[in-house]
């Protein structure tokens, strides 16, 4: 494990994206535990890229423009539908008191969504891995598994104090209904901004 590693990931995990954007919203919307749901979620939604990327199955992403079209524009349909709901209060800003089993099982699943149908993600991993394994290295898969695990382990320490910190404004934000709809807005913006971001990346 190299400081170099750790600083690579560090600044690829606190980067906003679509699970830090979820995570935030989802601390604003439901409170602190949910929002740690939500960065459980979204850590789960890393493991098929990681995986995508030690068995090489990502490379069939990065060959195949018919695959990775079809994979890119499902997760732009996915966070388009995001918007539309946030902004219908359905979505990821509907406020609630309490937060239930089910409710918690909506946080998880939508947060494994959100990071699964990215395509940029497994050819990102397929990509970053790889670079901190020396060509030496006796136990190439071992390793990477090391690395895949303290890059989750980051992701979800991140992603929690991003969710804690919105859950500890949650009470000034919904107590004032013109900043809950401008928050609303502004989330439901940010997920359609990374939906045509997500449209117009190329392998």
């Amino acid at each position: 494990m190299t400081l170099e590693f750790l600083i690579t990931s560090f600044i690829v995990v606190v980067s906003p994206g679509t699970g830090v954007l979820y995570t935030l919203a989802t601390g604003l919307s439901r409170g602190a535990r949910a929002s740690i749901v939500a960065a459980f979620g979204c850590t789960l939604g890393i493991v098929p890229h990681l995986a995508a990327a030690i068995m090489g199955l990502a490379a069939l992403l990065h060959a195949s423009a018919l695959a990775f079209q079809i994979f890119k524009y499902l997760g732009v349909a996915y966070l388009l539908f995001m918007a539309w709901s946030t902004l219908r209060e359905s979505g990821a800003l509907k406020v609630e008191r309490q937060v239930g089993a089910r409710s918690a099982l909506q946080v998880t699943v939508t947060a494994i969504l959100i990071n699964i149908l990215n395509p940029k993600l497994s050819i990102f991993f397929l990509a970053f891995l790889p670079q901190f394994i020396s060509a030496g290295e006796p136990h190439p898969l071992s390793r990477m598994l090391e690395l895949s695990g303290v890059f989750m382990m980051m992701t979800f320490l991140v992603f929690i104090g991003y969710g804690l910190f919105a859950a500890a404004i949650r009470d000034h934000v919904i107590s004032r209904p013109r900043v809950l709809t401008w928050m609303r807005r502004s989330f439901a913006a940010a997920f359609a901004a990374l939906g045509a971001k997500l449209a117009f990346a190329d392998r």
